[in-house]
């Protein structure tokens, strides 16, 4: 029986995953913006047909949405697993919560990411159910923590809020300052959020 030799579309169709089309949709998202996402785009960028977009994507939607999915699975849901994880100690997560923002590259790529997907939530309904998911799920693994160390529910989802404020606030300015000046300030908040309030 004779078999027919690949074409450069079937080896392009196994060799690009879904997941590669999501990476490059993301560093597009975060270089050029929303509107640039596009399938053309993307498949000369991955010097790919366009039909190999639609071997894994049922249309741009469709991708747009296998974006917002894998940056939650990545910045929301493996980050809260991987911090629950390292340490049982609430008031260590506390201070691994705190070391976020500077923890290198890592974290100035999870910042860039995350800075697009809110630029792009300012203007696109689903975009915006996700950030919004997203800021919910992490408040709530922030007030656990706060739970964790006797705060009541109310009080420590007021501490989450302010928390995580300090967190976006500071992913965007963490080239501020040196290491000393950054381990000061994170200090100060931690124990700012620490102190109990008075009567």
């Amino acid at each position: 029986m004779l078999h027919s030799m690949p074409t450069d579309i079937d080896r392009a169709r196994t060799a690009l995953t879904p997941e590669r089309w999501t990476e490059a949709a993301t560093e597009v998202l975060v270089d050029q913006g929303i509107d640039h996402v596009r399938v053309d785009v993307l498949a000369k960028q991955l010097n790919v047909t366009r039909g190999s977009f639609y071997w894994h994507f049922k249309d741009r939607e469709d991708l747009l949405r296998a974006v917002l999915q894998a940056w939650r699975a990545r910045a929301t849901e493996q980050l809260t697993a991987r911090l629950e994880r390292a340490h049982d100690d609430p008031r260590e997560q506390l201070r691994d919560l705190l070391s976020l923002p500077f923890r290198g590259r890592s974290a100035v790529r999870a910042a860039r990411i995350e800075l697009a997907i809110r630029a792009w939530a300012r203007r696109d309904a689903m975009a915006r159910a996700f950030v919004d998911e997203a800021d919910a799920a992490r408040i709530g693994y922030i007030a656990q923590v706060f739970s964790a160390l006797g705060f009541g529910i109310a009080e420590a989802r007021a501490r989450a809020q302010l928390l995580y404020s300090y967190e976006v606030a500071a992913s965007l300015l963490a080239p501020q300052g040196g290491e000393a000046q950054r381990q000061e300030r994170a200090s100060f908040i931690e124990r700012l959020l620490l102190q109990p309030l008075s009567a």
